[in-house]
């Protein structure tokens, strides 16, 4: 099967644990990813979210922590209720002088059925909406600065 990771990376001027708060506790998440019922950055831990595509048709997204390790490494499974295929989210964080930063890998994507609103350039428009400007604002708001 040939694979696709699709690869977002952004340097936050915050520290590590900040970015990892923002991308592990539920009322920092859905001020700029999505709300979600609850969340635990724990292997096994399950959640999901619904979210709207461009033309109003709801999604329901069924996730599950698979890896964990704190403060650098956060991984779930991704897939849609109703549609076969699943994919991994891969959040990683790097020290940079006291910045972070984040790389972003979403593999699998080629799993999901071959449907428009499924097509890699979707995948691709939102998590650098999630990344370089709804979690990019959330900071900017915050004016979190390194610690």
């Amino acid at each position: 099967m040939n694979s696709k990771n699709l690869v977002v990376e952004r340097v936050f001027d915050v520290d590590m644990h900040t970015v990892w708060r923002a991308i592990t506790e539920k009322e920092l998440m859905k001020q700029w990813y999505f709300d979600l019922e609850d969340f635990r950055a724990e292997v096994g831990f399950r959640f999901e979210f619904w979210a709207d595509d461009d033309k109003g048709k709801r999604w329901k997204h069924l996730c599950e922590i698979t890896d964990v390790n704190p403060e650098t490494k956060l991984v779930y499974s991704w897939k849609y209720d109703g549609y076969s295929g699943i994919s991994y989210v891969m959040f990683e964080l790097f020290d940079q002088n006291g910045s972070t930063r984040l790389k972003l890998t979403h593999s699998g994507i080629e799993s999901f059925p071959a449907i428009p609103e499924l097509a890699l350039h979707n995948f691709e428009a939102g998590w650098n909406s999630i990344i370089n400007t709804s979690l990019k604002e959330f900071f900017e708001a915050r004016r979190w600065t390194k610690v």
